[in-house]
């Protein structure tokens, strides 16, 4: 295993932990998916990944893992109108952008303050917890 891998499980089995839980097999292998390849899988995508692995695992055990991260703040979800949920492991302040045509969702990173500047824009007496940017839209065709 790599440095970065034990880093990850770390990681993980440290967060888990800070909720009352703690680190599984499966736990571990859903969340290495995620951050193996950061396309925004939906659960249907991450259960077909980790099947190579651990071929007993059910779709049931993959919807709990992503519950289980998404609770303990190790991933984010990712709703797109009408779209299956998506799972993203970057928690960094970041928008999205939805390739309509490819169906890739694609992280993109928001200029310093932007976010403050978004949120001073609501109603006297509201505070926002969160704040999701989506663009949706499709790559401009180049000449």
């Amino acid at each position: 295993m790599s440095g970065l891998a034990d880093s990850n499980t770390d990681s993980l089995a440290q967060r888990l932990a800070d909720s009352g839980l703690r680190a599984t097999p499966q736990r571990e292998i859903v969340y290495d998916v995620l951050l193996h390849k950061r396309d925004h899988p939906t659960a249907d995508q991450v259960f077909t990944r980790v099947k190579e692995n651990l071929p007993g695992i059910s779709l049931a055990t993959v919807y709990n893992c992503l519950e289980t991260l998404v609770s303990c703040g190790l991933v984010r979800q990712v709703n797109l109108e009408r779209e299956p949920t998506r799972y993203c492991p970057n928690l960094r302040p970041h928008a999205h952008f939805h390739d309509e045509k490819s169906g890739a969702t694609h992280d993109i990173d928001l200029p310093p303050g932007l976010l403050d500047r978004v949120k001073s824009v609501l109603p006297l007496g509201y505070e926002a917890s969160a704040v999701e940017i989506t663009f949706r839209g499709k790559t401009k065709a180049t000449r």
